[in-house]
């Protein structure tokens, strides 16, 4: 990939390799809010029973717990590029099959279920993969911020937009939010095909190496790591407090604070708002700290932040909580996910990523059951306070690894270069 110069160094131009991930990244991220917006609306107009609505954002989760691992192994395996182009390709195929269901009628929620299933599943391959496959694009020392680029270009241009664009599709027929997230998924194949990429570089495996030693060994890998293993489990206790939280927000807006519908989506917004903030700040405080300390920063921080949502009663709080938890979520992903990239033996990286989306995953639903057990016997501002618990808890399984971090200094962070043939 070439690069440009700057002011502060060089900076990575838009052609190449990384821009044209990037792109499939955010047009990938933008498709699929169009769906998941869509697909609860349309469950909605089949079916009033509670239980199976519900049943379609669950199986959003069960392919995680179930290939997470699997997925990991996979990708390990197999040429990235062509393993990512390929399934989109396939899920492209899936929704524009499902889209077509849809206009002619034939809708139901079992098809609904086995859509939302079978992506998932899916998706556990090519999220491991796009993880491993970034450092052949960059250089190690320039993923931090080729990381903030792709999850801030997710947030701006791939999650913000769908949720009025989504209303304006359904208006021009039930079947079009999906069209257009098949569409997504096909023009998102089309750029990772056209990337130029080495081959992966690995070592003949063991004769009689099966996917089940092969998963032991990267999680085994992951235990090992000073850094990364307290980073896993820190991760874990946070997307339980999350889950808790998010389960719950809704209540907590309404009922506790006794705000309304506008105040719940501004809550939203502002949490949304924080996001783009702390991609444009991750970076600049890892200079500063250094990786893991930023992730040590970033959860004291949303400590604080839950506790002022879950002690004042008061609409100003809630918003201000929700502010910083959004600037240090991004700060956090990044450096979690850098972290993952730089110190994963390179053989091993689609294992261990899938080690920590797998526990990321897991934490999400068992922190929703909790937040509601929780705001039920305690009352609506009880999983704020839970979560504040459980991100406290977060910080101090950081210490170990703050202490092995070092700091990121400037050149580690300059250009971002990719390992590109022809």
């Amino acid at each position: 990939m070439t690069t440009v110069g700057t002011a502060g160094g060089r900076a990575p131009a838009w052609r190449g390799g990384f821009g044209r991930l990037w792109g499939a990244a955010v047009i990938s991220r933008f498709g699929d809010a169009l769906r998941t917006t869509a697909l609860p609306l349309l469950a909605v107009d089949l079916t009033d029973d509670p239980p199976v609505v519900a049943a379609v954002t669950a199986c959003g989760y069960v392919p995680w717990l179930l290939f997470g691992l699997l997925g990991g192994a996979v990708a390990d395996r197999v040429d990235q590029r062509r393993a990512m182009w390929a399934v989109d390709a396939v899920r492209g195929c899936l929704v524009a099959a499902f889209a077509l269901a849809v206009a002619l009628g034939h809708a139901s929620v079992p098809l609904l279920l086995a859509l939302a299933f079978l992506l998932t599943a899916l998706q556990t391959l090519f999220d491991n993969a796009a993880t491993a496959l970034l450092p052949s694009l960059v250089d190690r020392a320039a993923l931090g911020g080729a990381n903030a680029r792709l999850m801030t270009g997710q947030q701006v241009l791939g999650g913000l937009p769908a949720g009025p664009v989504v209303p304006l599709l359904l208006g021009a027929g039930a079947c079009v939010p999906f069209a257009a997230d098949a569409a997504t998924y096909l023009l998102a194949a089309a750029l990772i095909a056209s990337l130029r990429t080495r081959p992966p570089e690995r070592e003949p495996r063991p004769a009689g190496s099966t996917l089940r030693a092969e998963i032991g060994a990267g999680l085994r890998a992951l235990w090992r790591d000073r850094v990364l293993r307290p980073v896993c489990l820190a991760t874990l206790l946070c997307n339980i407090g999350m889950g808790a939280l998010i389960a719950t927000l809704v209540l907590h807006v309404t009922r506790w604070l006794r705000a309304g519908d506008t105040e719940f989506a501004a809550a939203m917004t502002v949490y949304a708002a924080g996001s783009l903030a702390g991609g444009f700040l991750a970076q600049r405080i890892a200079r500063r700290t250094g990786r893991a300390r930023a992730l040590l920063l970033a959860g004291t921080v949303q400590t604080a932040a839950l506790l002022l949502m879950g002690a004042v009663r008061h609409l100003g709080a809630l918003l201000v909580g929700l502010l910083l938890l959004g600037i240090m979520n991004m700060v956090w992903n990044v450096h979690q996910v850098t972290l993952m990239q730089q110190r994963s033996p390179e053989p091993m990286t689609g294992r261990i990523s899938s080690a920590f989306r797998t526990a990321s995953t897991s934490g999400a639903p068992l922190g929703a059951v909790l937040g509601g057990a929780v705001a039920a016997a305690f009352g609506l501002n009880a999983p704020a306070l839970l979560a504040a618990l459980l991100f406290a808890l977060a910080v101090i399984a950081l210490i170990p690894a703050a202490r092995a971090d070092v700091s990121v200094g400037a050149p580690q962070d300059g250009p971002t270069t990719a390992h590109v043939t022809g």
